[in-house]
């Protein structure tokens, strides 16, 4: 019992290392590659989990053997177009100047139905709206919208508006970030003053505190 604990432990750690090698991508986000790996990971961990009379370097060196296989074919996919290319493959343009491609949509295999409902989840209900539709090699559909269809900018409108940058987060559950306050530029006093206009006279009483590029100072207080 003790036993297999502490192996599905060990090939837990194993398992979550090797994942955060691949990288943060979700699931949908993996290349063909990075998807075969990570099934794969998953089979090989099962094997010595559920037989404790399997020695447990079964799991763990097939493991870091497809693991030195991902960072090696990786190095070479950020070294090389062409070696990027047949690994993940590239890009096809389903909808080019509001023409759908027949073509391209039975090669990949990709039906009217499926584009028109990955349309819709970008918000483009009508086809008309759409300039140009991309399938990107992750399996995503990118969508520009034709010109007079896009989102309005401030550009648009000659507008120059204020730089926003990340909001510093000065406290969240009660922790004072003193490296947030460092980077904004204002000091614990001066965090206690403003606490005292919300009320609160205890920085462990702040469930989160935030001030943006504006000056502006964002307090919620714990419940």
């Amino acid at each position: 019992m003790h036993l297999a604990l502490i192996r599905t432990l060990i090939l837990y750690i194993v398992v979550i290392g090797a994942l955060r090698l691949m990288g943060k991508r979700q699931i949908g986000q993996l290349q063909p590659s990075e998807l075969v790996v990570a099934m794969m990971l998953s089979e090989l961990a099962s094997i010595p989990m559920e037989s404790v009379g399997t020695p447990l370097t079964a799991g763990i060196i097939p493991i870091l053997t497809l693991m030195i296989a991902e960072t090696t074919f990786s190095f070479l996919t950020l070294k090389s177009r062409r070696m990027r290319k047949i690994l993940s493959g590239s890009p096809t343009i389903l909808i080019e100047k509001g023409q759908i491609l027949e073509s391209e949509l039975e090669r990949l295999r990709y039906n009217i139905d499926d584009l028109l409902e990955e349309l819709r989840t970008s918000g483009y209900a009508n086809i008309l709206d759409v300039e140009y539709a991309i399938i990107e090699s992750n399996g995503n559909l990118s969508v520009i919208p034709k010109s007079n269809k896009r989102p309005l900018t401030p550009e648009d409108i000659k507008l120059n508006p204020q730089y926003e940058g990340i909001p510093f987060l000065l406290v969240t559950d009660g922790r004072l970030n003193q490296q947030a306050m460092n980077d904004a530029g204002v000091t614990i006093e001066w965090l206690l003053e403003q606490l005292k206009t919300y009320n609160i006279y205890d920085i462990e009483d702040v469930f989160l505190a935030t001030l943006d590029s504006s000056g502006k100072l964002y307090v919620q207080k714990k419940i």
